[in-house]
């Protein structure tokens, strides 16, 4: 039955269908739902820093329910999306209501889309990698992907790596930064792996050109079929959903930093990394993100076997509940300035 935990994470879908079965002010009850009634619910709750036995965790490892609870996730995304597309280019929602779905659905992409890509982009099947992409492609983020895997887990907790925030970086110039140089980034690593390929850049193997293609033809897509409204919407969803996941680059991270080596290089990536948090609300609503340290220590394990290390930095609080405060930096900085290790300070 523990296992049934993670059907917290269908509560913002769930959140997302109520909103557009009954409209009006409803259409801003996902924001409120996943910004003020889940962070006050995340702080009654307790913490569980305990592990799984090793024959517990073999046995999870083996069980499909928790793939299936990932995959799932691909219909319920498109289904709302293009739901709510429909509505746009046919029953006149008023510009209030407009503002209110579109923060709906760019939340509903952040969470069950972006989040859930990213665990399906470390799997070791390509079948399943590619659903990964496949989630997200209304985020316009594909390129993601490439960066995330082939740069993020290279330098994290480095000034190299766009998506780990500096000390004392607000989260709203790490909007502009992080996703400016992830970009950059991608592109850059794209063409070194062209380059051991000996491939040139129209190569079919060129994956950046292939995910600019996709998107080009996914908001031409919706342009043909409902309007030109609901293509500035869809952008304007992406949008939302981009900075969702760029606030928890933002908070997995910050002020953390790896030292170098007598040789020049940095030190392997540690567990003291990355920010934990054992809030048992945050955990399960995303799909264990929040052992972000066990992550990073071993990224392709699966997130139903993620440990927590007594040695990671602990948040005080969830990842919702953080996402919240770091938009209001003097605040965020008093929380979490001092509980930075010293000797990742410079």
């Amino acid at each position: 039955m523990k296992d049934l935990k993670y059907l917290a994470a269908y509560s913002i879908p769930l959140a997302v269908t109520t909103g557009l079965l009954l409209g009006g002010a409803w259409a801003y009850f996902t924001p409120l739902f996943a910004f003020l009634i889940i962070p006050l619910l995340e702080i009654s709750l307790p913490k569980d820093s305990g592990n799984l036995p090793e024959e517990t965790a073999e046995r999870k490892t083996k069980n499909r329910f928790f793939d299936f609870l990932l995959y799932v996730n691909l219909p319920i995304v498109y289904s709302l999306l293009f739901w709510f597309l429909w509505n746009v280019s046919e029953e006149g929602y008023s510009l209030s209501e407009i503002i209110g779905f579109t923060l709906s659905i760019g939340i509903l992409l952040g969470s069950n889309a972006i989040n859930v890509a990213h665990e399906l982009g470390h799997r070791t099947t390509r079948w399943e990698r590619t659903l990964g992409k496949i989630l997200l492609l209304p985020s316009l983020y594909m390129h993601f992907y490439i960066e995330h895997n082939f740069g993020h887990h290279q330098h994290a907790a480095t000034d190299e790596d766009p998506a780990s925030a500096a000390y004392n970086q607000t989260v709203y110039s790490f909007w502009i930064t992080s996703t400016a140089r992830q970009y950059a980034n991608a592109w850059r690593i794209q063409k070194q792996l062209l380059k051991r390929a000996n491939a040139s850049f129209f190569d079919i193997k060129n994956d950046m050109l292939w995910y600019s293609v996709f998107q080009l033809a996914f908001l031409v897509s919706i342009y043909a079929y409902y309007g030109s409204t609901a293509a500035i919407v869809a952008i304007a969803c992406a949008g939302v959903g981009i900075l969702q996941l760029e606030t928890v680059n933002y908070i997995e991270h910050y002020g953390l930093r790896r030292n170098k080596t007598k040789s020049g290089r940095y030190e392997r990536v540690r567990e003291v990394h990355s920010w934990n948090s054992n809030h048992v609300l945050g955990r399960a609503m995303l799909f264990e993100l929040t052992r972000h340290s066990d992550h990073h220590y071993r990224a392709h394990k699966k997130y139903q076997l993620l440990d927590c290390h007594e040695s990671s930095p602990q948040m005080p609080f969830g990842y919702p509940t953080s996402m919240v405060l770091s938009l209001f930096p003097p605040l965020w900085f008093r929380v979490m300035n001092p509980r930075i290790p010293s000797e990742m300070l410079k």
